[in-house]
């Protein structure tokens, strides 16, 4: 059985010292153009050293793909200093440094960005309230958009961070292209559930490709994914398996799986019998390592994750705790944090964007 404080060695050579991660969570500490700041290199510093690895917050590879304020950038060159930073800071002690790259597609808005109407895979808006509709992108749009990955990937190989995770998950652009909701496309670029899938296999070869030709020594690419839509047309876990089915073909080093808690089923009547984790778990079959993550607070919750997953994400209880994987590992459980004080908030860099995230998600934490 996989133990939390097992090591795991990657495709392309790059070996965590244990099997927890951080998870990536939004923080909107970054300045207005998305240059790293202080307080978010205090915030990913107090929480590293003792996880395997570090996954950051959502980084936008082109402007029109901001979808808030505070939003850390890899868009341009400008940025590739404070990256460097911010990597520099999470590599101590060990824990390796993964930088999350996404585009917002229709999940943002003009005021965020500053005028201009967001795109997507088609001109249809999301279920949620007050939704602008966006352009559909163009295919030379697409290609662009997939060169801006590309260009991304190189600035996060520069400024050494040790992985880069294609964020295909909680409804963002890459997830748009592979939903039948945003994707209404009749072209190469959608219709059937292969054409939806087309957009993520070209763009998974070319980071692929990037990384490869770059000749940089284990440097790891991670996707991750939502498993299912609430929207109909949306997503269905069916679409999910044959998702991850195709990913586990690729040359990519792990999967990550965005999930509320990891106990939850598919929406689908037809497949109650197992969690959708376990379901996602059972169709790799080993061929890539999985992430597991949802409310995991506990030894217990991680132990369990690590039954239907090779790692384990920690989001929320890293935040109220910064030294959670300390405890864990060194069977401290009863040391551990469980609330934070209006006190804590400063000490702990809890801010933004990180507060509205505990205030919605862990209420009954916060005194």
């Amino acid at each position: 059985m996989t133990k939390l404080n097992d090591s795991i060695t990657f495709k392309r050579g790059l070996t965590l010292k244990n099997r927890v991660v951080m998870a990536p969570m939004t923080t909107k500490m970054s300045f207005y153009d998305g240059v790293v700041t202080t307080d978010e290199l205090n915030y990913y510093g107090l929480r590293s050293g003792e996880v395997g690895a570090v996954i950051t917050a959502a980084a936008n590879v082109q402007a029109d793909g901001k979808g808030w304020e505070g939003e850390l950038a890899v868009s341009e060159d400008k940025h590739i200093p404070g990256l460097t930073k911010l990597a520099n800071t999470i590599q101590q002690n060990g824990t390796k440094a993964i930088l999350q790259l996404f585009h917002a597609g229709r999940m943002t808005d003009s005021s965020v960005l500053r005028g201009t109407q967001p795109i997507s895979a088609s001109a249809v808006a999301a279920e949620r309230p007050n939704a602008e509709t966006p352009c559909e992108i163009t295919e030379s749009e697409i290609l662009a958009l997939i060169e801006n990955f590309k260009a991304a990937t190189k600035r996060a190989i520069k400024a050494g961070f040790d992985g880069v995770e294609l964020h295909g998950a909680n409804t963002y652009i890459i997830q748009q292209f592979f939903s039948p909701h945003s994707n209404r496309r009749n072209d190469a670029w959608g219709g059937t559930l292969e054409k939806r899938y087309h957009f993520i296999e070209v763009l998974v070869d070319e980071v692929i490709s990037v990384v490869e030709e770059s000749g940089v020594k284990d440097f790891i690419i991670g996707y991750r994914f939502s498993p299912e839509e609430f929207e109909k047309p949306g997503i269905s876990i069916e679409d999910t398996l044959f998702l991850v089915d195709q990913l586990a073909q690729k040359e990519l080093d792990y999967l990550h799986i965005s999930l509320s808690d990891y106990k939850r089923k598919s929406i689908d009547e037809n497949h109650q019998e197992h969690t959708m984790l376990e379901m996602v778990y059972q169709a790799i079959d080993h061929r890539v390592p999985l992430i597991g993550v949802g409310e995991v607070h506990s030894k217990a919750d991680a132990e369990t994750v690590l039954a239907s997953a090779d790692l384990v994400a920690i989001g929320r209880a890293i935040l109220i705790d910064p030294h959670w994987t300390d405890k864990i590992l060194n069977d401290q459980e009863d040391l551990i944090k469980q609330t934070i004080s209006s006190y804590d908030q400063k000490d702990l860099y809890l801010q933004n964007g990180v507060m509205e995230f505990l205030n919605i998600m862990m209420p009954d934490r916060l005194i």
